[in-house]
């Protein structure tokens, strides 16, 4: 049997299932929006004289990429596109489909092109496919035997191979505002046909729009809270949703968050740069978004250690012993008392006065390393143990610091390709301003000893 033939018809063409059927699915899945005028947000995309929509008015047969968070309607909009173009609609998800069911889907396609049949094939969550699983699309998308629509959460440069990258348009989706869900929960909560109107349950404006915000732009879980405080309200008897049926049906809000992807980078990124540009309160605010979204705490604790070599260095010099304090306290205590430890260090490292100069010193250092011939260590600089090594005149011109005035000699310790270079550039802040007055002191008495 043909895998097309095992298809319903509604998940081919994406038309309207009848109300019996309809009424038996998810609320999310009965709200789904029909076409492009019930579509809500996006507006960049599927607005008036937008990208994706002009790509639609045109039944352009490009193969696209849908990347955004969970609930702001890749699959909807995957829907519409269907109908819009009429196409044969075949969806998959990679959680639970092989490459192999879909390899036969995509050449049972391929002879219904030449037919003049057009098929869109959606796949939800295509980055769980491997860079080697995403190969097989290659030659059918090339040909134009399918339109692959791939919805993703990841940021598809880093999840999909470049090949297939190349041959889909990449739409960037958003979540929506919460003034927008708040309109979509107000619609559904009315809806006598779709939504849940029959019910006879009524919310005013501030419960709706405390479910909005715990959605987090989510659509999806709007519904489902939505969905879940009506039937606690008609189960309590009670007419009219308040905040605490609300937020039991809401539990826990929801921060969107995986450990191991983009919005890791950015969270974490968004951390160091407040630390780095002196703001407590942003610094404090994002530390508690990872914490609350499950961040691993000792990740939190080595990053603040390096925050502190790497921004602050020797401006406060100790804070780099708060940071690994708090690194000691975590692992002790470790979370939720631990927490209060990172928020310490957190805030100091962000008031501290900050410095790079060691870290450029140690890149430039480095730098040399790689670049510069292994020039031997002087003669004067190595120990002499053994006769052997005297006559060879290791140790030969060493001077003792603490045997000259003020405990410096005008000894040159680079090797000659490097002499007098300089590495390390203190600024005049913090504890740095006074390094920096004692390198100036320094090179004033080699000076003296030079001449």
């Amino acid at each position: 049997m043909s895998l097309f033939e095992g298809i319903p018809g509604d998940l081919k063409y994406g038309r309207a299932e009848n109300s019996a059927d309809l009424r038996q699915r998810p609320l999310a899945e009965r709200m789904r929006p029909r076409n492009l005028e019930e579509f809500a947000g996006q507006e960049h995309l599927v607005g008036p004289g937008k990208s994706l929509r002009m790509q639609l008015e045109n039944d352009d047969a490009t193969s696209m990429i849908l990347w955004g968070p969970p609930g702001v309607g890749k699959t909807t909009l995957a829907k519409i596109i269907a109908q819009t173009t009429q196409s044969t609609f075949i969806e998959f998800s990679a959680v639970v489909s092989g490459i192999k069911e879909i390899k036969q889907v995509m050449a049972e396609a391929d002879s219904a092109a030449s037919a003049g049949v057009r098929t869109i094939l959606f796949v939800d969550e295509i980055h769980r496919f491997n860079r080697s699983q995403q190969d097989a699309f290659l030659p059918y998308v090339e040909r134009g035997a399918i339109r692959l629509i791939g919805a993703t959460t990841e940021n598809p440069s880093f999840e999909l191979n470049a090949a297939l990258l190349s041959r889909c348009r990449v739409y960037v989706l958003a979540p929506l505002a919460d003034e927008q869900v708040l309109r979509l929960l107000q619609k559904a909560l009315s809806d006598r046909e779709r939504g849940l109107g029959e019910s006879g349950i009524t919310a005013d404006k501030e419960v709706l729009g405390l479910i909005a915000s715990y959605a987090n732009g989510d659509v999806r879980r709007a519904y489902n809270a939505l969905e879940a405080a009506t039937r606690l309200a008609v189960s309590r008897q009670q007419p009219q949703l308040n905040g605490t049926l609300a937020m039991d049906a809401l539990q826990q809000k929801t921060l969107l968050y995986d450990k191991s992807g983009e919005e890791h980078y950015n969270l974490i990124s968004a951390l160091h740069k407040s630390v780095r540009n002196s703001d407590p309160d942003a610094a404090l605010y994002w530390l508690a978004r990872m914490l609350r979204s499950g961040e691993d705490p000792m990740y939190l604790a080595r990053r603040l250690v390096r925050m502190a070599s790497e921004d602050i260095g020797l401006a406060a010099p100790e804070a780099l012993n708060l940071a690994l304090s708090a690194r000691d306290a975590m692992d002790f205590l470790g979370s939720p008392e631990g927490d209060l430890a990172l928020a310490q260090a957190t805030v100091y490292l962000a008031l501290a006065p900050k410095s790079n100069s060691l870290y450029t010193a140690l890149s430039a250092v480095v730098q040399d390393v790689e670049k510069t011939r292994a020039e031997p260590v002087p003669l004067h600089l190595r120990n002499a143990p053994t006769k052997l090594m005297e006559s060879l005149d290791y140790g030969k011109g060493y001077r003792y610091a603490h045997d000259e005035e003020g405990a410096v000699s005008d000894m040159e310790c680079l090797p000659p390709g490097l002499l007098n270079t300089t590495y390390y550039h203190p600024t005049d802040r913090g504890r740095e301003k006074q390094l920096k007055q004692r390198m100036d002191e320094l090179a004033r008495l080699r000076s003296r000893k030079r001449t």
